[in-house]
């Protein structure tokens, strides 16, 4: 789980880059993946003036950062007048950038995060190993991540870098093709020997058999 009703923003936490290796890290592993409603667009942590503020927690403990409100905002269906959601006044103001972070926006752009969350849930509806397969953890380093999964003599390897500079990934033993970047522009790449991972970027690499 990246996030939740009780937790600030991943976008806003991690940064945009960071919250879409977060996605491909919450979408390669074993268990259930759950996402959190605007997460898939990137909705961003939002700023609740005192006199908006509805949690009461932080009406009954005010100043000290705990409310809740900010990660609660309305979903950003499109740009027009609140964002879509509603034709009334909402609960909570949508906060900054919602001609650009909205569904509507983000639906025809091949890159956008919800791009790239459609194509992590459809990749991993299709590919066993991912739901499935075993989990192997790899050595590696920097601030790199990497792991295979592997079902039925198939296997996939994830790197994901969460540094925010790029890395390198010995992948001499791993050789195959790309099936996904964070930045959704390498499939189809051929990887053998040493892989570059661009900063805050993640792959999903299939293994040559």
């Amino acid at each position: 789980v990246l996030g939740n009703h009780d937790r600030p923003r991943i976008a806003s936490r991690a940064g945009g880059d960071q919250a879409r290796v977060a996605a491909m890290l919450l979408l390669t592993l074993r268990g259930t993946p759950t996402l959190y409603y605007g997460d898939e667009i990137g909705m961003p942590q939002v700023h609740i003036p005192p006199h908006q503020v509805r949690d009461p927690w932080e009406k009954n403990l005010a100043g000290l950062g705990l409310g809740r409100d900010g990660c609660r905002t309305p979903m950003r269906w499109d740009r027009t007048l609140n964002g879509g959601f509603s034709d009334g006044k909402p609960w909570l103001p949508l906060g900054p950038d919602v001609a650009s972070c909205n569904a509507a926006a983000q639906t025809d752009n091949p890159a956008s995060m919800l791009s790239l969350y459609r194509a992590l849930i459809a990749l991993r509806r299709t590919t066993p190993e991912l739901t499935l397969g075993d989990y192997r953890s790899l050595e590696a380093s920097c601030d790199l991540l990497a792991y295979t999964r592997g079902h039925k003599g198939g296997r996939v390897l994830i790197v994901l870098n969460f540094g925010r500079v790029p890395a390198s990934f010995d992948a001499s033993r791993w050789p195959g093709q790309v099936l996904l970047s964070t930045f959704m522009d390498r499939r189809g790449e051929p990887v053998a020997g040493t892989v570059a991972l661009r900063a805050s970027e993640g792959l999903i690499v299939r293994l040559s058999e």
